[in-house]
């Protein structure tokens, strides 16, 4: 007999471990069974290694605000800020309640800075300084064209810096450093105690639908190919680019059209102690042209394990597969009729985007130190290794008017019953884990959301609120979740 369970969780990474610890906090009742492919949860997009680990609050990443010829739009960085505020205030409550470890073990204080380089550069950067200097949730954000000051933020920016060089910076003490490889671990660790099974080493084959509107899952043991089933009430995919995938073999009708376009990426990094001193600060910059915003140069101090190391890049790459420990047939196993034409569009209106990938394939590791020199001109190349980092599944669906659009974002993709749902796309991602997943449970469980309610709030205490319409609220929150996970406001 198939053993039936509320909630699969399909991928161990930290959407899925942030949505099972908000059910479980919501219907301790329920439950839980959670698939991971891999030996260990936290091994793709969410090691700490493939991704840059930013705590992503649109503080310094210029893609959120946009040079344009009308007034710059703070709307896109509000509102990534305001999402991030939900899951400092989540994960705040966990500390408290027990369920997380000490926050310094997923979690720095690091400040945030933007560095650009030329006079129309330090010009935009000024006028984005001005507008959201003006906005509660940047309270505290800096600017300077002086070398002096910047020095004292970050001295391997000017060490040597070419004189007469136009530059300017800009600087929020209160930025992070998020170690989500850890974070997703102590969450599966709680889960785990708390009666959730986490099958590591298994791999989800197929799901069908039911007449019940339940979901019939086979999987196989990946060491031993042992078969199994399931039946379950809800499904998350929350495995990467292999949602996709897993969608497209649900038969759900919501998922025609949508592809995605793989690309992975390298960073450089250093653990030479004499460097990383100099250092402890993420600094974004603009990118170059043709770049997807996820490759936003940036040179970042990182935490894990305790341990501080700096990164700089990240360098596109590209490989077929839809995950760093995927298959190289992914990108051609996914097209399907209903999909061709948009990924076709997709590819005929971004030559940009295929330049830029053709010349970051031909670099040497002694160029990539050189685009490292453009931040930091005293780097030298023994200094630094190249590591590789994730893939990222980038989404490329159909466009009503150009046919197909490559989007840079994240999308939850749903079935109309709610009985399913997946996560497609990169950035933000992981640091706006939080309220994407309160949005799916909207979406999903419209019957016990309202139920819900209560504990949402008492986990997220401004739930439902707007932070940066209400100066005091966001002060108050700030100062709040800044004192549990002993970061700064």
């Amino acid at each position: 007999m198939t053993e039936s369970v509320d909630v699969v969780l399909i991928g161990g990474g930290i959407m899925s471990a942030t949505l099972g610890t908000l059910l479980h906090e919501l219907q301790p009742d329920w439950k839980i069974v959670a698939f991971e492919r891999l030996s260990d949860v936290a091994q793709e997009s969410s090691n700490p290694w493939n991704n840059a680990g930013t705590g992503h609050a649109a503080l310094c990443e210029l893609n959120y605000m946009p040079q344009t010829d009308g007034p710059l739009d703070p709307a896109k960085a509000i509102s990534i800020n305001e999402q991030f505020q939900q899951s400092r205030q989540f994960w705040s409550s966990l500390v408290e309640k027990g369920v997380l470890d000490a926050p310094s073990t997923f979690i720095n204080a690091t400040p945030h800075m933007t560095f650009v380089r030329g006079e129309k550069d330090v010009a935009y950067l000024k006028d984005r300084y001005e507008v959201l200097k003006k906005e509660p949730l940047f309270e505290g954000i800096q600017f300077s064209e002086d070398s002096r000051v910047i020095n004292q933020w970050a001295p391997l920016l000017m060490q040597k810096r070419r004189k007469g060089e136009p530059f300017a910076a800009t600087r929020v003490p209160a930025g992070t450093d998020v170690d989500f490889g850890a974070l997703t671990h102590q969450l599966f660790d709680h889960l785990q105690d708390a009666g959730t099974q986490v099958l590591t080493n298994h791999e989800v084959r197929s799901l069908k639908k039911q007449k019940d509107g339940s979901w019939n899952i086979k999987y196989r043991n990946a060491l031993g190919h042992t078969p199994g089933r399931l039946n379950a009430k809800f499904v998350f995919v929350g495995a990467g680019g292999w949602a996709l995938k897993l969608l497209q073999r649900s038969g759900i009708p919501e998922i025609k059209g949508y592809g995605v376009f793989p690309i992975g990426g390298q960073f450089l990094k250093t653990t030479n102690p004499a460097v990383v001193s100099q250092h402890k600060a993420k600094v974004y910059s603009q990118a170059s042209v043709g770049a997807p915003p996820m490759s936003v140069p940036h040179l970042d101090t990182r935490v894990v394990d305790g341990e501080a190391s700096l990164l700089f890049g990240p360098f596109a790459t590209f490989s077929p597969k839809f995950l760093k420990n995927g298959s190289i047939l992914d990108i051609v196993s996914q097209v399907r009729t209903h999909n061709l034409w948009p990924m076709l569009r997709v590819a005929f209106a971004n030559p940009d985007l295929i330049t830029y990938l053709l010349g970051e394939l031909t670099k040497t590791h002694g160029k990539k130190v050189d685009s490292l020199r453009a931040f930091m001109p005293t780097a030298k190349d023994e200094d630094w290794t190249l590591i590789q980092a994730g893939q990222r599944a980038q989404v490329m669906k159909k466009d009503p008017k150009k046919g197909g659009v490559l989007q840079f974002g994240t999308e939850v993709v749903s079935a109309a019953d709610g009985s399913i749902a997946g996560l497609l796309g990169a950035s933000p991602g992981a640091s706006t884990a939080v309220p994407i997943m309160l949005q799916l449970l909207k979406s999903c469980f419209p019957e016990q959301y309202g139920a819900w309610e209560p504990t949402l709030r008492d986990l997220i205490p401004t739930y439902g609120q707007k932070l940066n319409e209400d100066p005091a609220a966001a002060d108050e929150s700030m100062s709040a979740t800044a004192d549990a996970l002993n970061i700064a406001k």
